[in-house]
Parts: structure tokens; sequence; C-alpha cells
């Protein structure tokens, strides 16, 4: 037998299959953007406990908890460990320029400015 599809069972099973692709693409979305977060989590990981060891060098002037108490010196606690470490590796290579910063970061490696960036992270 011949069945005959109304335009109403053509509008719903078109219906069912746009809502269909829209969960396909929210799921898609949702995935994708959980593998962009587990990338940069995994980037920049340093040991936050040898930054900690490393830290005492900035207590002076970024104070022993990372809160500094001369204006004229940026509170590192809670700074993102990108940040801190792409920070101190500018001072490094001479990108940013300040004599002071640049005696202390020449004595760091990458890892060392990696580690100190998780340990004010954390703070």
């Amino acid at each position: 037998m011949l069945k005959i599809i109304t335009e109403i069972e053509i509008n719903k099973k078109m219906i069912d299959f746009f809502k269909l692709e829209k969960t396909m693409k929210k799921i898609f979305l949702t995935l994708a953007t959980c593998a962009v977060f587990t990338f940069n989590a995994n980037v920049f990981a340093g040991d936050a406990s040898a930054g900690k060891a490393k830290a005492g060098m900035c207590s002076a002037c970024h104070g022993a908890n990372g809160i500094s108490a001369n204006p004229m010196w940026p509170n590192l606690k809670g700074q993102k460990a990108a940040y801190v470490s792409k920070q101190l590796k500018a001072f490094k290579s001479g990108a940013r320029k300040d004599p002071m910063m640049a005696g202390i970061v020449a004595a760091l490696s990458d890892a060392d400015m990696d580690n100190l960036g998780a340990y004010f992270e954390g703070l």
C-alpha cells in the first residue's frame, strides 16, 4: 500500500530534525569549550610549591603575601599564572624595561617563571 504523507507530518519530521541538529550543535560547542579550557589550564602548569621557594626575592617589593605596600609595585596575589610568567619573561628578554626587575629575573629559568606564576595565582 502506498502511504500518503500529509504536509503536517512532513512539518513534524522537519521540526524533529532541526531540534536534533540544534542539540548536536550544543553538544559540540560544549565539548569544544571544555577542550579549550583543558588545553589552557595545562599550558602554564607551573609548580606552585617550587614557585613558593623562589618567591622570597619577590616579597621585598610585592609583599610576603603578594600584596604590595607600595602602589608603585603591582600586587601579584591572584594574578593569572600565564600573565605573571609572560611579564617575567618580557623583563628577562628586555621587551619590558625595568632595571630592578631585569636584575632579578636574570637568574630565573623559564620553569622558575612558570612556577612563580602558579604560586601567585594560587594565593
